[in-house]
């Protein structure tokens, strides 16, 4: 007799199973992706404060670069960049050195990922290459932010390690409790979203 295959899928409180190796959009539910991204810690939890800085509150800053960039941002574009880490609920938050170290297979699982949460929430399924674009800036902004508030990165280290060569903005960060966080997320999500679940 056969083995079973190992189980690819994760439970989630809504009651949904998401096959992480081939996740259908009517899997993914938005309070999943809030919960598991409030509880997520970047920088693998190595910061200051109270709480851990979560992919949800990082998800909310990026949004905040995005939107006070130019052009003024559609609430499309704001939408898929509040949802630019939302894979993240289920794979949780790998350093870039350990994503490098796994290799492609890593990469492909969170494209199916990426590409299930945006066609359930009627983003395309791959972003304009604008909007890609200047998602990863803002991303690198608030990593740069992130890295020299909180993770204990000098300036000329935070530069040299995540490359970045540009300016950014003076933002104080204080890492806030995971369920104010999902909420603020939540709201975000209901205002660029139309109120869509």
């Amino acid at each position: 007799m056969p083995a079973d295959p190992p189980r690819a899928w994760q439970r989630m409180l809504s009651g949904r199973r998401l096959d992480l190796l081939d996740p259908s959009p009517l899997d993914v539910e938005i309070e999943d992706i809030a919960l598991g991204l409030s509880r997520v810690a970047r920088w693998n939890g190595q910061t200051t404060g109270r709480h851990g800085f979560s992919v949800a509150q990082h998800s909310l800053l990026v949004v905040d670069l995005v939107a006070a960039g130019r052009p003024p941002a559609s609430d499309r574009l704001l939408l898929a960049a509040l949802l630019h880490d939302a894979g993240e609920y289920v794979t949780s938050d790998l350093i870039t050195p350990f994503k490098a170290a796994i290799g492609p297979a890593y990469k492909d699982v969170e494209r199916r990922l990426e590409r299930a949460v945006h066609l359930r929430f009627g983003l395309p399924a791959a972003l304009p290459a604008n909007w890609h674009r200047r998602i990863k800036r803002a991303d690198k902004v608030a990593a740069f932010i992130e890295a020299t508030a909180l993770a204990g990165f000098t300036t000329a280290e935070a530069r040299r390690v995540l490359g970045f060569r540009g300016h950014a903005p003076a933002i104080e960060l204080e890492p806030r409790p995971p369920e104010a966080v999902r909420a603020e997320f939540l709201k975000r999500f209901r205002l660029l979203s139309g109120g869509a679940r």
